[in-house]
């Protein structure tokens, strides 16, 4: 009997490779990639199997366009079979350019319009709190969509409301055009967040950052990435 290895971390980079049509994009997906990973292999609680549980963990790609990263770590993880990441370019696949959460099992928002993941991950985590349940809600967002508003106002309320809960990831690639006095982190820290710097590349700092303990507190993760090459 054969026995099939399902794909790790070392073979993302080909199940990206498969993706083809939207190479403009394929730079903000490749400072996802580890993060990503990190996160389903090591941190959430959530599966091809459990993806409709209530008690799930959350997480929700705000940084949307260019969703190849995403795609690949699903199908490492069983969500996507590898023989449709060919057809993602193609009119009727249900991968789009960006991702869409009616079609693709275990997506929990459609996205790709910025500045709209951490608002709905801030209302997800209130909501499970007012259920009695501990799952966490994880949102990805990129620096330069730090300049939306709706963010501001999340990242305020949600340290006041304490949600432990909630964890927002900023890829930080240096691709703002405005910065933040003071650095990323100190724009949560200065509402309460728990927050913490590492390199987006380094999976055991990242696995560290995401799982020590903030009681109390939401927490912010500046994960930086410096391009490759």
């Amino acid at each position: 009997m054969t026995t099939v290895t399902a794909p790790g971390h070392a073979d993302l980079p080909r199940l990206i490779s498969l993706m083809t049509g939207d190479e403009k994009h394929s730079a903000a997906a490749e400072s996802t990639l580890d993060v990503l990973w990190v996160l389903y292999d090591r941190v959430l609680d959530v599966t091809p199997e459990n993806f409709r549980d209530p008690g799930r963990d959350r997480f929700l790609l705000s940084k949307g366009h260019g969703p190849m990263a995403y795609y690949a770590v699903l199908t490492a993880k069983g969500f996507i079979d590898e023989a449709e990441l060919a057809t993602w370019s193609d009119a009727v696949s249900r991968l789009g350019y960006h991702p869409d959460r009616r079609r693709i099992p275990g997506v929990e928002i459609s996205s790709g319009s910025l500045g709209h993941g951490l608002p709905i991950a801030f209302g997800t985590a209130l909501g499970l709190r007012a259920r009695g349940l501990t799952a966490k809600v994880v949102t990805l967002v990129g620096d330069a969509e730090l300049d939306e508003g709706s963010n501001h106002e999340a990242i305020v309320v949600a340290a006041r409301e304490g949600l432990e809960n909630l964890t927002t990831v900023v890829i930080d690639n240096q691709s703002s055009t405005r910065g933040w006095p003071g650095g990323i982190a100190r724009r949560f820290a200065v509402e309460g967040w728990e927050t913490r710097t590492v390199s987006g590349r380094d999976h055991a700092a990242l696995y560290d950052a995401f799982t020590a303990a903030h009681p109390g507190r939401p927490l912010a993760v500046v994960a930086v990435v410096e391009p490759k090459g």
